[in-house]
């Protein structure tokens, strides 16, 4: 494909693994010498959004982002509770763990 002038885009970065980090990081390198651009997951999805004013697929895409981005899900969350008042996400029935003290 990249003979044919195309740009070669691939999910690889963190939707991946290898047998251990080193064979992930050398498969990776392996890929961009040959051309590939690595991409998250999180890049393809907000690619596939492309735009938000895409009501259709809005709730779908920030409730996959609020439950799997992490510190960008906290983000969207804190932005509809506090900027949008909307109400807080009901917790969830995950058993809380003691804190642990270090040693």
């Amino acid at each position: 494909m990249a003979e044919g002038g195309y740009k070669i885009y691939m999910v690889v970065a963190d939707a991946s693994g290898g047998t251990s980090k080193e064979a992930h990081d050398y498969a990776m390198q392996r890929m961009i010498e040959a051309g590939v651009v690595p991409m998250t997951w999180q890049q393809v999805l907000l690619e596939w959004q492309r735009d938000w004013a895409r009501k259709e697929t809005y709730a779908a895409v920030m409730d996959i982002v609020r439950e799997h981005s992490g510190a960008y899900g906290m983000g969207v969350d804190y932005a509809y509770t506090m900027v949008h008042k909307a109400p807080a996400r009901a917790k969830s029935n995950h058993e809380t763990l003691a804190p642990v003290p270090a040693k």
